[in-house]
């Protein structure tokens, strides 16, 4: 069966599921954050067996010892739309920092809305920051997991992006661990690109770094360096 085949298959599975998974979404509305949380992340399984089963699109993940037990901020390299999926099975109970105009997207973002989401309005300027710093810290204390991507949009293999500080700004206000993740997702899920290609992603958990003490933009240069140190490995990993 051809890429594009496959990849045709497995967006009708996608608009399929979603809109049922929608309603179900905002019928969780009644219990606790984590476990609407994990109630949601049943689509999510559902996609990832999906691109699996019909794309070919496998990952394996190195490093979980690293992961540690109290919640912490994900810094994370961003390449396609995959691993804001499979981190949600990799990782605890978890919230996205996003620009709160996806939460207006019908089904897809009232599904979200349910995730408790840390939503800002990128054009408010300091008061965005002021917001994404109080829900950061709302979300950690509540146990949920933040995952950031600090070069702010999809960066194609091979490619490196501006390092922003917001992700490492949560972690130093609300105290809390920073986990450096590398990944090659884009070599099977590019980005903007509607085919998928079969093969193995691997996911790199780097050793948890302690944000007590520390300045947002040296917290995310270290976190930039083991990344970038890391990706070449990974973007010659593909099986």
């Amino acid at each position: 069966m051809s890429v594009l085949l496959r990849s045709c298959l497995f967006a009708a599975f996608q608009i399929l599921i979603t809109p049922p998974f929608s309603v179900i979404a905002l019928l969780t509305f009644p219990f606790d954050p984590i476990t609407r949380n994990r109630i949601i992340a049943t689509w999510t399984r559902l996609v990832l067996w999906a691109v699996e089963f019909i794309c070919g699109i496998r990952y394996r993940v190195l490093g979980t010892e690293n992961i540690p037990a109290q919640a912490c901020v994900v810094l994370s390299k961003h390449q396609s739309a995959w691993e804001t999926l499979a981190f949600q099975l990799i990782f605890p109970p978890q919230v996205y920092v996003i620009k709160r105009e996806l939460l207006w997207i019908p089904f897809f973002g009232w599904g979200l809305a349910m995730t408790s989401p840390v939503a800002i309005d990128r054009k408010a300027g300091m008061r965005a920051l002021k917001q994404m710093l109080k829900q950061g810290a709302d979300r950690l204390a509540r146990g949920f997991w933040i995952v950031v991507f600090p070069e702010g949009t999809r960066i194609a293999p091979g490619q490196h992006g501006t390092y922003q500080t917001g992700g490492a700004a949560i972690a130093v206000h609300a105290g809390a661990p920073v986990l450096p993740v590398a990944h090659n997702a884009g070599i099977c899920w590019r980005r903007h690109a509607f085919r998928k290609y079969p093969g193995t992603i691997t996911v790199s958990i780097g050793k948890p770094i302690d944000s007590r003490g520390r300045k947002a933009d040296a917290l995310t240069h270290d976190v930039e360096d083991w990344i970038e140190a890391e990706m070449p490995r990974l973007e010659h990993a593909r099986t």
